[in-house]
């Protein structure tokens, strides 16, 4: 205990005291949580009138877009200020150069454009990484080994940011994880006008084990097999290298940074948070969601309780806002 604590000692001092009734925890509670905190992540597919369970994420669907525009209402009566998008593209149209990722007509490009029409003040935030679109489901243009090109694939990922800005994203979120990337967006956008368009740079992307249900919800996890990312995302045992991470994407011109996985990784949170004092968020990603969800199907957690707590722990960790797929279920239970 330090030696400059104001508090007296026992029994003038019974911190159990302002626990004993509920106005008095009320009063004192260091974190509160709104709709406001909550990004909600969406799957958006092809045609129209069409839903798909994502079986390893009991509750979540892929829907066409004419679908997700009335999901993107809702969500914007609740208060949930921003939706990030995320396409499954159909293998019809993935490549090893991954063009159709930056394609105008593109189901991402056309799915901002709609929404944006129907909902103009919901956020629109945007996926940059290429597994959706490679045929070999990692997130950037490939050599003859398998090695990811940096380079190569930081030109791919400019051109994606631009089109996704032109369809009227107003913040697009590089996930890739290449070194560079956030400097050759910013000035993309900047020489096209695109002055206004934020970047929300996943600036501590973990080589995590927690991201399966997402891959199987997007359609890269065939494609991956038996590949994994760890030449490119971080290696889950460091911490400070997140640090020197988010240092150089804001100094590229990052407007926010993102850490994920989330709980796993909340002393991340704190550090950045602590370090660079900017607007930090984490995702709560696929794998955190479906243990929750299957635990408490099975009867052995009580779902609102921990999914409420879960989110509530991820912002006294220090974040500005979480992408969670229970924002619109907590939204509602907000309510």
């Amino acid at each position: 205990m330090s030696s400059n604590n104001s508090r007296s000692l026992f029994p003038a001092t019974r911190m159990r005291r302002m626990r004993r009734d509920d106005f008095s925890r009320r009063m004192m509670r260091e974190t509160q949580l709104t709709p406001a905190d909550f990004i909600y992540p969406v799957f958006v597919l092809e045609g129209n009138g069409a839903r798909e369970a994502v079986p390893s994420m009991p509750g979540v669907e892929r829907m066409s877009i004419d679908l997700l525009v009335e999901e993107a209402k809702q969500i914007e009566g609740l208060g949930i200020p921003a939706m990030a998008l995320f396409p499954v593209t159909p293998l019809s149209v993935k490549s090893e150069d991954a063009r159709e990722a930056y394609n105008p007509q593109g189901l991402a490009q056309r799915a901002v454009r709609a929404i944006k029409e129907a909902v103009p003040d919901l956020g629109i935030i945007t996926d940059v990484a290429l597994d959706p679109f490679t045929t070999h489901g990692q997130d950037g243009l490939i050599d003859a080994t398998g090695y990811v090109l940096n380079d190569e694939t930081k030109d791919v990922l400019v051109k994606q940011a631009l089109s996704h800005a032109e369809a009227g994203a107003d913040i697009v979120a590089p996930s890739d994880m290449m070194d560079g990337r956030i400097g050759a967006i910013r000035d993309e956008l900047e020489q096209s006008g695109f002055i206004h368009t934020r970047i929300l740079s996943y600036a501590a992307k973990y080589a995590s084990s927690f991201y399966g249900p997402f891959r199987d919800a997007v359609g890269s996890a065939a494609n991956l097999g038996g590949g994994n990312k760890y030449s490119y995302q971080m290696d889950p045992a460091n911490s400070d290298e997140a640090l020197h991470e988010v240092a150089l994407d804001l100094q590229e011109g990052a407007d926010m940074v993102m850490v994920k996985p989330g709980m796993p990784y909340l002393d991340i949170v704190r550090r950045v948070k602590e370090t660079f004092q900017v607007p930090t968020f984490a995702y709560q990603v696929s794998g955190e969601y479906a243990m929750l969800k299957a635990a408490s199907q099975q009867g052995w957690l009580d779902e609102q309780a921990v999914v409420m707590e879960s989110l509530l722990c991820i912002k006294r960790a220090g974040c500005d806002g979480i992408l969670t797929y229970f924002a619109k279920q907590a939204a509602e239970w907000m309510q």
